[in-house]
């Protein structure tokens, strides 16, 4: 066998023993949090997460020293059209090449049990957890003036 041919075939070998990378990569934007007042016990942060990978990931769950339990959350109707918020245990999937929102009416990250109150302003430290990517921890903008964005909802994504 040649220098050439053995070359080339070494260089084949390691090329496909070495694995696909198709790994999500993960991103948040327009990531803000919210109390109902500056005594609540209760809060909620809102945020959009793009997955710009070629596989899905799944956000699992969510930590912050700032609640003594943080949850996420979704929104839902009962049969009599009222709407309900339930923990969502097994988190929310983040397609590949698509994005998930975390929005007001919808699936959000909840914080219960507040260790303090939240002014506009602040800035609240989130660990993010998901079960490719694994951890990220992201720095969140209390903003007490933002409206809702109503109709502004991606339907079917």
């Amino acid at each position: 066998m040649s220098f050439k041919t053995f070359s080339l075939a070494i260089i084949t070998a390691t090329t496909l023993a070495l694995p696909a990378r198709a790994d999500p990569v993960i991103s948040v934007s327009d990531a803000y949090a919210r109390v109902s007042s500056p005594v609540a016990k209760s809060g909620a942060a809102f945020l959009v997460i793009e997955n710009t990978g070629d596989e899905a990931d799944q956000l699992l769950g969510a930590t912050s020293d700032i609640a003594k339990r943080v949850e996420l959350h979704t929104h839902l109707s009962d049969a009599d059209g009222n709407m309900q918020m339930r923990h969502v245990k097994e988190g929310f999937s983040i397609p590949a090449g698509g994005s998930h929102a975390l929005e007001r009416g919808g699936d959000h990250v909840m914080f219960m049990g507040l260790t303090n109150g939240l002014e506009h302003g602040d800035v609240v430290t989130v660990t993010l957890t998901f079960e490719k990517v694994g951890e990220l921890t992201i720095e969140v903008p209390v903003d007490l003036e933002r409206k809702a964005q109503h109709g502004g909802h991606k339907h079917g994504e």
